[in-house]
């Protein structure tokens, strides 16, 4: 059912970048090891794990909205759940072969940002699972 297809690793022309030295001063240690080098976070440590507030998530590195609270979920993985991004267009999804298993890998359209991971085993309708980085997100609270 996902809208988005698996696109080479440099498809997208980037409208966000940086040189990794202002990648490292703006992110945390934590994030710019996330975003810039596809690393995962511990589960159940990330602070958007257990959020149910009202709001969108946007990217940690850009700003770019990528999911909206109304798409999460709880998966009991340890990071957030989503169905779908807010916008389809919002993520790419490139083939992952890493750690000897073949994954689907979502990463920020807008700066090329590893977000975390897509599987198919989703308990809604669209039967995706958008299983990501707590410290790769944004919450902004929909009151604002």
């Amino acid at each position: 059912m996902r809208k988005n297809r698996v696109n080479p690793e440099s498809a997208t022309t980037r409208e966000v970048t940086k040189p990794d030295e202002q990648w490292r001063q703006e992110l945390t240690p934590q994030q710019y090891s996330v975003l810039r080098h596809a690393h995962t976070e511990r589960p159940f440590t990330g602070e958007h794990v257990h959020n149910h507030e009202d709001g969108s998530y946007r990217c940690a590195g850009c700003g770019a909205e990528l999911f909206r609270s109304d798409a999460k979920f709880d998966s009991g993985t340890g990071w957030p759940s989503f169905d779908e991004p807010a916008v389809a267009e919002a993520v790419e999804l490139r083939s992952d072969n890493s750690l000897f298993m073949h994954r689907t890998e979502v990463v920020c359209r807008r700066c090329g940002g590893h977000l975390g991971h897509v599987f198919n085993d989703g308990p809604t309708q669209t039967g995706d699972r958008y299983c990501i980085n707590s410290c790769s997100l944004a919450f902004e609270p929909a009151d604002k």
